[in-house]
């Protein structure tokens, strides 16, 4: 897409600093890190969050995102890695291209993903879960 800043990313004509590439990725580092090492997996084909991406991207993202995983564990000696993906404005997507953040983490590090954990009332799960069933 002519204004998406990832397309123009993985085209190169806005520079990145590149970890990996192959056909349908690229992988770079974040330039907002919320730690030393923070990447982002970008599909090259655009997509503008997980609702729209193409079943053939999806299976192979995690298998990107695995193989870095494990490349930033080796190299860091990191404790653990979050995985997210965010989807939306609500969940705090900023970029609306489909990206996956992956972030070493060490123990201690002060680093967080900002939420408050929520209780369901009694049958509450089972409704949700009933609904989201009811849409498969």
């Amino acid at each position: 897409m002519d204004n998406c800043i990832f397309c123009k990313i993985i085209d190169g004509s806005i520079p990145s600093v590149k970890v990996y590439e192959d056909d349908d990725f690229k992988v770079i580092m974040d330039i907002a890190p919320a730690a030393k090492g923070h990447v982002l997996v970008l599909p090259k084909k655009h997509c503008a969050d997980l609702l729209t991406i193409d079943k053939d991207v999806a299976s192979k993202a995690l298998i990107v995102a695995s193989k870095i995983a494990n490349a930033q564990k080796k190299a860091l000696n990191c404790d653990g890695i979050n995985l997210l993906q965010n989807t939306g404005e609500a969940a705090w997507q900023s970029v609306f291209h489909l990206h996956i953040h992956l972030i070493p983490r060490f123990k201690d590090d002060g680093v967080c993903v900002p939420w408050e954990h929520v209780q369901y009332a009694e049958g509450e799960a089972e409704e949700y879960a009933a609904k989201i069933r009811a849409c498969l």
